[in-house]
């Protein structure tokens, strides 16, 4: 796992990677806490009568990856998220390895704001599963 330096500024161009997986655990308490309890991503025999043959992870738990990977390590705590669009091209699955990767498109250094692209890919085939773009702030970091 990377961690990005303290106090360092980002600059276009650089591109941050992050490793990842949810467990069953954590989509249960993703649909406790939102209410979305949709049996494709709960019960499996309901899963398994689906295209997908087995439950798939709720699209807004997977990117929350993106959350903990701004405001933790890139560009780190401190950050705070202005904008996020997300297009879900594949489904995501418990128990897998993934790859959120963040590719700085522009920086303003003015306004401490800085564009991303933000996509999460299969970890093992690295096609991408899903792709968006988002506005961050950080008054030292940007």
């Amino acid at each position: 796992m990377e961690y990005f330096k303290e106090k360092a500024l980002i600059e276009e161009g650089q591109v941050y990677k992050h490793t990842f997986q949810f467990t069953q655990a954590d989509v249960v308490d993703f649909a406790r806490v939102t209410g979305d309890d949709n049996p494709i991503h709960l019960d499996e025999e309901y899963a398994a009568q689906t295209s997908f043959k087995q439950p798939i992870m709720h699209g807004f738990l997977s990117g929350a990856a993106f959350s903990k990977v701004l405001g933790k390590f890139f560009p780190g705590q401190g950050t705070i998220y202005v904008s996020q669009t997300m297009k879900f091209l594949r489904p995501m699955y418990v128990e897998y390895p993934y790859v959120t990767v963040f590719t700085v498109l522009n920086v303003n250094r003015k306004r401490h704001r800085a564009i991303l692209k933000t996509e999460i890919l299969d970890k093992v085939t690295e096609k991408v599963m899903l792709t968006g773009e988002a506005e961050v702030m950080h008054p030292e970091k940007i």
